[in-house]
């Protein structure tokens, strides 16, 4: 979720988190309130807007990430590891099919 938030600085309020995660709203607030307890966000209330919140990384949510980054690039390349540039192009071609056929299933899922 943080990432998300890195990633995408326009992104800043839970509405937008529960968008692009395709998550659940109380999931995401249940997230956020953890975050928050834990000092790697912060929530500000607009002055002009009380219902409008938005999200902001604090200095230990970087630190995070950059670890949670590390992991996932050493876990790739345990995954990876004696595969050729080809067999891993095929692996990733294969699994973006899969991911549209799921997206394409949610999306149809929500629309019935």
């Amino acid at each position: 979720m943080m990432r998300v938030r890195q990633s995408n600085p326009a992104y800043n309020t839970a509405a937008d988190i529960v968008r692009i995660r395709k998550s659940t709203k109380s999931h995401v607030s249940t997230s956020l309130k953890v975050l928050e307890d834990r000092g790697c966000i912060e929530r500000r209330v607009d002055k002009d807007n009380k219902k409008h919140v938005t999200i902001h990384l604090l200095q230990l949510a970087n630190e995070v990430i950059e670890d949670g980054i590390w992991a996932q690039k050493e876990f790739a390349q345990d995954m990876f590891e004696g595969l050729s540039e080809e067999e891993i192009k095929v692996f990733m071609n294969v699994f973006q099919k899969v991911y549209d056929n799921a997206e394409r299933m949610i999306s149809n899922e929500k629309n019935a």
